[in-house]
């Protein structure tokens, strides 16, 4: 389980305004990629808080409203012409950067992964699975995979047949031959091979 060392060791460092980033959405066919940016306030650590690929739809959805509710919170977004332009990394990482940004004033920041993005206005610590060792990065999944899979389930209204609603845009079978059948979207990747095969 993910815990708040890192971020009581910053701390005690002089620290005081600790963000944790992820960002969710690296592998679907559509939609943007999300990220989220979150510092916590350690005397209100929402229990039972993980990495989100670990929790129940219903206990992401708890735990989004507990954040929402007594953290400092950012999410921003890379749309389709910006992940088909950069490539999907870079997409990611400016993503993470506008998240940080838009939090304001931030100390030092935590940021899921093995690269610190660029553009970042603060000092940063990248954690390689950090959203399962830290409490502030496995908020911002939390918070960056509720939204963005309520962009989804938006976006499936607009252009039903593709199950986005269910998948969220990932390559799935039913979102494979949806693609035959329905043809490419402009929410689509066309940078993505799949899609790109399919032009």
């Amino acid at each position: 389980m993910p815990d708040y060392l890192e971020e009581e060791r910053l701390l005690a460092g002089g620290a005081r305004w600790i963000a944790g980033v992820d960002e969710v959405g690296r592998g679907p066919l559509a939609g943007p990629v999300t990220a989220a940016a979150v510092v916590l306030d350690p005397r209100h650590l929402p229990e039972g808080l993980d990495d989100s690929k670990r929790l129940t739809a219903a206990a992401r959805e708890r735990l989004f409203d507990e954040i929402m509710g007594s953290a400092r919170v950012s999410v921003a977004h890379a749309d389709v012409e910006e992940i088909d332009t950069l490539n999907i990394l870079y997409a990611s990482h400016l993503a993470m950067a506008r998240a940080v940004e838009g939090l304001g004033l931030v100390d030092h920041a935590l940021i899921d992964g093995n690269m610190i993005p660029g553009g970042l206005a603060c000092p940063a610590t990248a954690i390689v699975k950090g959203d399962g060792r830290s409490l502030s990065i496995a908020a911002a999944s939390v918070i960056a995979k509720v939204t963005r899979d309520r962009i989804m389930v938006d976006l499936a209204q607009q252009y039903p047949g593709f199950g986005w609603e269910r998948n969220a845009g990932y390559p799935t079978k039913a979102h494979r031959e949806a693609l035959v059948r329905l043809g490419v979207t402009p929410h689509h990747r066309r940078s993505f091979k799949t899609v790109h095969n399919m032009l």
